[in-house]
């Protein structure tokens, strides 16, 4: 038996294949030329359109960013999710980092996207941004599963992968000077949490 699907639920399921076309040739411009180098000619022309046909599904090159931003965030968060907690505080404080680590180095651009504010004038949508909210709200999470709760201790470690991600990001591409010092700097981070004058934990 044949199913009448409604021309209206054809001509979306085009538009969307179509928007999700559009983004998957965003990214690979963006990954070749970097995020200043998105050029709406050259994203119509690698998806076999003119220009001004791209308003069609996005209302500016800034809304194309928002769609990319949304994306990288979710991607970011089903990675999260993929994280089993082993029950060791410092065991799952490593784990974590790795996780943020390799997904942020594995694509410079996207952790620029998600985690700089390189684009002038750039701001993602509510919508967009709600779904990096999860994600920093997963990382908390973790963080008070390990007993610890302070929000500064969620500061400092935010600030601590970023830092090591920038560093191997400019200084050593494709390799691991700064990655290796992962494991370390947990171990340095649980012991300066756990201190009485420090932000506060607890122990499970």
């Amino acid at each position: 038996m044949v199913l009448d699907v409604p021309n209206s639920d054809r001509r979306a399921a085009r538009r969307e294949a179509t928007k999700a076309e559009i983004l998957v040739a965003a990214w690979d411009l963006v990954r070749r030329e970097g995020l200043a180098g998105l050029s709406l000619r050259d994203l119509a022309h690698s998806v076999g359109m003119q220009a001004p046909s791209l308003y069609s599904y996005f209302a500016s090159k800034h809304a194309i960013f928002d769609a990319m931003f949304a994306q990288g965030s979710q991607e970011f968060v089903a990675r999260e999710a993929t994280l089993e907690p082993s029950g060791d505080r410092l065991r799952d404080l490593q784990a974590g980092m790795r996780m943020f680590v390799e997904f942020c180095t594995e694509d410079p651009v996207r952790y620029q996207l998600l985690f700089q504010r390189t684009i002038p004038g750039f701001e993602p949508s509510p919508e967009s941004f709600a779904i990096a909210v999860a994600g920093l709200e997963g990382v908390r999470g973790r963080l008070a599963a390990v007993g610890i709760t302070d929000p500064q201790a969620l500061d400092l470690l935010t600030a601590i992968a970023t830092g090591i991600t920038d560093q191997q990001i400019s200084n050593d591409p494709g390799g691991d000077r700064w990655t290796r010092l992962l494991d370390d700097a947990m171990a340095m981070f649980l012991t300066h949490v756990s201190q009485p004058d420090s932000p506060r934990s607890h122990t499970p």
